[in-house]
């Protein structure tokens, strides 16, 4: 096989003379919505491949308003949500031109210095999926102005420098809600997650009003400090000990499905009890783990996927107001509840 000699620094020229095209055309083909002919594209395509060749992004970003690079910032890697919410992120931004750069964010005091990392790095937007963005982090961030656009995924935000994108927490809570009611439990026990100044869930509020509202009286609730399974296993196992029959709830309704996977552990592993027949156990987002045969936990799906693609619809879009929006997902009945 006849060897081919490559130049070291392959340029567009390069790839133009190969092609026969205008350096121009070279530079529209790789592009995303530029406007060139199927027949031309796959002609330049074909010459910089035959040549080894890849434009300098960062140049071309240099050139224009746009990176097509966003940061992501993330914490709380306990909860395995995260890992989901992130693989279909990185997908749909992926599939539509745009790289991600992963930070991540330590505990809350480490939160504006990432963002301030972030910043430094010429970034389109900056998305954020965690719990340590209080109002405090969030304004010193507009004020610098060191942001194109501030996403909150995940969660809802009212403050009005940022743009939320969540599934809609209350009608997926009270949904949940009523499905308890209707399937005959009488004593629900609420665990929830940290309690954010902003940006938090609203899903513990929510249910202990429609169980007031339907029923007379608010049910008991408890809270950890982290969506850490290992946390919520504790805290039942420390709350539970000791209860008896009519004592112990019938149901435990958890914030997420990182708390309810604990929870289930600790009915059966600590308290020596069974799901559900004695504790039934209620999850919120439909982790892969919530569909194992040691689970069968009843959750409540997020709509992932159509989430994540309205995001590169903000991303690519030249209007930043009105563009918060929430979702609408739906409950899936396992086993546990």
């Amino acid at each position: 096989m006849k060897k081919i000699d490559l130049p070291e620094n392959v340029t567009a020229d390069d790839v133009a003379a190969e092609a026969g095209v205008s350096r121009w055309t070279v530079n529209r083909a790789f592009k995303k919505a530029a406007s060139i002919s199927p027949a031309t594209r796959e002609k330049v395509m074909a010459a910089a491949q035959s040549l080894g060749y890849v434009p300098d992004l960062r140049a071309a970003a240099l050139a224009s308003d746009r990176s097509n690079l966003v940061a992501l910032l993330v914490d709380d890697f306990a909860n395995p949500h995260k890992l989901v919410m992130m693989e279909r992120l990185t997908r749909a931004l992926r599939s539509r031109g745009w790289d991600t750069l992963l930070v991540n964010t330590l505990d809350r005091d480490d939160a504006g210095s990432a963002m301030l990392n972030a910043s430094q790095r010429r970034v389109d937007a900056t998305i954020l999926i965690g719990i340590q963005f209080d109002d405090e982090v969030l304004k010193a961030a507009h004020k610098a102005r060191r942001f194109k656009k501030l996403i909150i995924f995940a969660r809802i935000s009212e403050n009005p420098n940022t743009i939320s994108i969540a599934v809609d927490d209350q009608a997926a809570t009270r949904e949940i809600a009523q499905y308890v009611m209707e399937r005959g439990y009488k004593n629900p026990l609420y665990l929830a997650g940290p309690r954010t100044v902003s940006a938090h869930l609203l899903r513990k509020e929510t249910f202990l009003e429609f169980w007031k509202n339907h029923t007379g009286h608010v049910p008991g609730s408890i809270g950890v400090d982290a969506y850490d399974p290992i946390l919520a296993s504790d805290i039942i196992r420390q709350t539970l000990t000791g209860y008896q029959g009519r004592e112990r709830p019938d149901i435990i309704v958890c914030e997420n499905d990182a708390l309810a996977l604990g929870t289930i552990d600790s009915i059966r592993h600590h308290l020596h009890l069974r799901v559900p027949e004695d504790i039934a156990v209620i999850g919120f987002d439909d982790v892969p783990q919530a569909d194992s045969p040691n689970y069968r936990l009843t959750t409540y799906r997020q709509p992932l996927t159509a989430m994540a693609n309205y995001l590169v619809d903000v991303l690519e879009s030249a209007d930043t107001s009105d563009m918060d929006r929430t979702f609408m997902g739906s409950l899936v009945v396992r086993e546990s509840a």
